[in-house]
């Protein structure tokens, strides 16, 4: 049966540099590396990687992978997530799913997908739909 989770995040590194050289100001291809704590219905961590495609300084979409170690009801374990996200008017939002067979840890399994919605100061406030086994 699939559990819902809300937690916040507070990004806590954020690196981001171009990798195409014929970015302009507006419009640039990047990658950024990012980490964050999770707080709310669990607790943990995440490392991120965003490939990010700017159409000008306020537009974006990124795609990335993201790896989650958790506790969750006295689990410990680690699984990733795929993004498909934007960015737009300063705020950022994705959908993601979890990639099949990329738990470790105390669980058997974890499936489920979920969404994200940045706020201010570096947090986001994210919903997992998931089962966990």
């Amino acid at each position: 049966m699939s559990q819902t989770f809300n937690v916040t995040s507070q990004i806590t590194s954020w690196d981001e540099t171009n990798f195409e050289e014929e970015n302009t100001e507006d419009k640039k291809l990047t990658l950024a590396k990012v980490e964050q704590q999770f707080s709310g219905d669990f607790i943990g961590a995440s490392k991120i990687k965003y490939v990010m495609s700017y159409q000008n300084k306020t537009q974006a979409v990124f795609t990335g992978f993201e790896t989650i170690t958790v506790t969750i009801n006295g689990k410990q374990g680690e699984f990733i997530v795929v993004h498909n996200g934007k960015f737009e008017q300063g705020v950022a939002s994705s959908d993601f799913n979890v990639v099949t067979n990329s738990v470790t840890g105390d669980f058997t399994n974890i499936s489920g997908s979920g969404s994200f919605k940045s706020t201010e100061n570096g947090q986001a406030e994210y919903q997992f739909n998931l089962e966990l086994v």
